[in-house]
């Protein structure tokens, strides 16, 4: 079984053909040798084809062979882009392999999910997703059962933050004063996201649903457009990750109040939790991670969690991690597919507590 509950691989490898010159030579040699000998040839024989059948059911022998593809949902330059870039960067030197990235963008990554599950499952295809995917599942009825079918986890490779920041004209200085504006004025304060039932929209609803309080959700089309409203002071306040407010936050144009991790982030360690900051479960991180077939080899999925592992440990792709804003957060395929149904369940419990339903 996979870690998601599916049903594991009954394939086995193709088997290489196994020429009959070599046994009838050795047939014939036997022949002439006497019968003690034809005995023992054949011995031989059936133990050369026994040999072959084993190594034909050990696929993780010798993989990979060939060049592997990572599959992603986005445009070229985004961020799960660069981050599938620099993972293929260390795979490719971990496994003396080319490591292609190849972009399938549309339908919310539906488009990259459906291809890599349809892929030819040999662990040489493999989708690089982020938590957009289990938001995904949990708008669309049946939709959660097909992909964790589909698909099994393998590693996640880094996570990041997202983060409450407001315009620096809102007087709220923490997230306290914040939530105490918002409830002395209901429906008054309002945030901004990239639109209806993106993460942004759905940690600003978790907000709303843990503190009780009424702020209005105001959608753009992008996170771009959703962040130069915030900053020009269209809009009071967002839930946006670390790597996309990051600049803004440095040149002063927005202010930090809390992010969401259970601890703080490296890359922003003065800016407190929102347990810290008197907002209690609000912990969710956004994750990037690796998914294969579901009917890819156990053996094949360990190799490639174990080569993930090894790259979060190298202190150069750490750095480049934090330089984007993220964690390295490699997992092991099981703990991969808790987190998945996990969260599932929360923002299926947000979406029904908001009301929201999927455009």
């Amino acid at each position: 079984m996979s870690p998601f509950g599916g049903r594991e691989t009954s394939e086995r490898w193709r088997t290489r053909a196994v020429t009959p010159y070599p046994s009838c030579v050795l047939l014939l040699v036997a022949a002439f040798a006497g019968r003690g000998a034809i005995f023992k040839c054949l011995a031989l024989l059936f133990g050369l084809f026994a040999l072959a059948a084993g190594g034909a059911g050990e696929p993780a022998q010798h993989f990979p062979n060939k060049p592997l593809t990572l599959v992603v949902g986005a445009a070229a330059g985004g961020g799960i882009d660069i981050t599938a870039r620099l993972l293929a960067m260390r795979l490719a030197d971990y496994f003396g392999q080319l490591v292609i990235v190849e972009n399938r963008p549309g339908a919310g990554s539906r488009i990259a999910n459906e291809y890599v599950a349809k892929a030819t499952p040999d662990g040489y295809t493999l989708l690089v997703a982020t938590a957009a995917m289990t938001i995904d599942m949990a708008f669309h009825d049946g939709l959660e059962i097909n992909t964790l079918r589909a698909l099994t986890p393998v590693s996640t490779i880094s996570s990041t933050q997202m983060i409450l920041v407001v315009n620096p004209s809102v007087p709220a200085k923490n997230v306290r004063e914040l939530i105490a504006r918002a409830r002395a004025m209901p429906g008054e304060l309002n945030y901004s996201s990239a639109g209806p039932g993106t993460t942004g929209h759905l940690y600003g609803e978790l907000f709303k649903l843990r503190t009780g309080t009424d702020i209005v959700h105001v959608p753009f089309k992008g996170t771009a457009p959703s962040l130069s409203a915030l900053i020009a002071g269209h809009v009071d306040m967002s839930f946006a990750t670390v790597p996309g407010v990051l600049q803004y936050v440095r040149a002063g144009k927005l202010r930090p109040l809390a992010t969401t991790g259970g601890k703080r982030s490296e890359v922003m360690p003065d800016v407190p939790t929102m347990n810290e900051a008197g907002s209690g479960g609000m912990e969710a991180n956004v994750w990037y991670g690796v998914l294969a077939p579901a009917a890819a080899p156990r053996e094949v999925v360990n190799i490639l969690s174990r080569a993930i592992a090894d790259a979060s440990r190298s202190p150069d792709f750490r750095q480049q991690l934090l330089d984007l804003g993220e964690e390295p957060m490699a997992s092991a395929p099981e703990e991969f597919g808790k987190l998945l149904r996990e969260e599932v369940a929360r923002w299926s419990e947000v979406i029904k507590a908001a009301g929201i339903r999927a455009d």
